[in-house]
């Protein structure tokens, strides 16, 4: 059997956020925080996702170009070794191969420009033109985002050669009619508030009561062209939240307990392994 030809895709500085590849206060300790792409490593390397998936690539979007991006980026930089911190170990490899050996940089440069000006359009569209080029180059089968900060349209569009092929693991329940339904790039702050009988609104940062919610989870779904709008795969319901939680707390937790989770199972399910369980959220603890 040919193993699917696996492509991931992120945003460093969304990594960065997290403080991937770190350790992060946690209840008067300290733990790693490990990023879901080191975990993906640990996947193919020591579970049988390993004889279905082959990693071709790691593309990252973040631009050297970009004040903002570099402000984001500090104590990381944008390559291993030229910061303080690295995402995951230097050394790491998959499937013998060192990670490092697999990324690429295509830089959504357009994003420089100012929301108003006319030039995003085609900006957006040339970044897209070379990703795909870039999938083509290596032979994607499936692209997984994860933490890519840049909504895609063209290359999920019904009739692009990639529609349905890229999928994304995301810190949330995306259900939109389930009561852990967190969608959007605050998922796990809106559940923190959530937690604490609160609820934010970004756009004027009013902050007004709800009932509370004590659980979130993550979601592995399909990339339409909505914010986390695609179709489930697979998703964990497994993170209790103490509202004394920071948010590394709850991120480190909801990696753990939820994210993690729901990728070697969204993996699964997309490879075969796992059909009886797709459609179907679970609840764990």
């Amino acid at each position: 059997m040919s193993k699917m030809r696996l492509v991931y895709m992120w945003s460093l500085r969304n990594a960065a956020a997290d403080r991937a590849g770190q350790q992060v206060a946690y209840k008067g300790g300290q733990r790693y925080m490990k990023s879901p792409l080191q975990y993906l490593a640990e996947l193919l390397d020591g579970t049988p996702l390993g004889e279905r998936y082959s990693l071709e690539a790691v593309i990252s979007d973040d631009d050297p170009d970009s004040d903002r991006d570099c402000d984001k980026l500090a104590g990381y930089g944008f390559t291993c070794g030229e910061g303080e911190h690295w995402f995951y170990p230097p050394q790491l490899t998959v499937q013998g191969r060192r990670m490092e050996g697999l990324r690429y940089t295509v830089a959504s440069s357009y994003r420089r420009l100012p929301l108003t000006d006319a030039g995003r359009v085609d900006g957006k569209r040339d970044y897209e033109q070379r990703v795909l080029e870039m999938l083509r180059e290596v032979k994607a089968d499936l692209v997984l985002l994860d933490g890519l900060l840049v909504i895609l349209d063209e290359l999920v569009r019904p009739g692009s050669p990639f529609h349905r092929r890229i999928v994304n693991i995301h810190p949330g329940i995306t259900r939109i009619e389930s009561p852990y339904e967190r969608r959007g790039a605050y998922a796990t702050l809106d559940a923190l508030h959530g937690a604490r009988g609160e609820r934010k609104n970004w756009q004027t940062g009013e902050v007004t009561a709800a009932p509370p919610v004590n659980m979130t989870g993550a979601s592995f779904h399909y990339v339409d062209n909505g914010i986390d709008s695609g179709e489930v795969i697979a998703d964990v319901l497994a993170t209790p939240i103490d509202p004394a939680d920071t948010i590394l707390e709850l991120r480190w937790n909801n990696f753990n307990n939820s994210l993690f989770p729901a990728m070697r199972r969204g993996l699964e399910i997309l490879a075969g392994m796992d059909a009886a369980g797709n459609g179907r959220m679970e609840e764990r603890g």
